[in-house]
């Protein structure tokens, strides 16, 4: 009777795709923020979003992924669900001006 090894492969990447890990194009870019590439279009033509630059002879949009993490993390302390020094919630009540003082 032949068994087959039911280990898993492993798990360590080459270098060369690591590599390629770390420069994403607009639709794996896209997928790893979990949104379209159409939205990653409009914010680069906006000039919003996070940085993108041009790559190679024919030009390709591409993204670092250290750049999208970072970009991530300026996104969650910018918003005020996600940092509670910006929650209006937490600050202090302010008292109303008198305006004939």
């Amino acid at each position: 009777m032949h068994t087959r090894s039911l280990a898993a492969p492993s798990a360590v990447p080459d270098s060369t795709s690591a590599e390629r890990a770390c420069f994403l194009n607009v639709k794996d870019a896209a997928a790893y923020l979990g949104i379209s590439p159409h939205t990653l279009y409009v914010w680069r033509h906006r000039r919003q979003g996070p940085p993108s630059f041009r790559m190679g002879p024919r030009g390709r949009v591409m993204y670092r992924r250290t750049a999208l993490d970072a970009w991530i993390q300026d996104q969650e302390r910018a918003d005020s669900r996600s940092n509670p020094a910006l929650n209006p919630l937490s600050a202090a009540p302010q008292r109303p001006r008198n305006p004939g003082a």
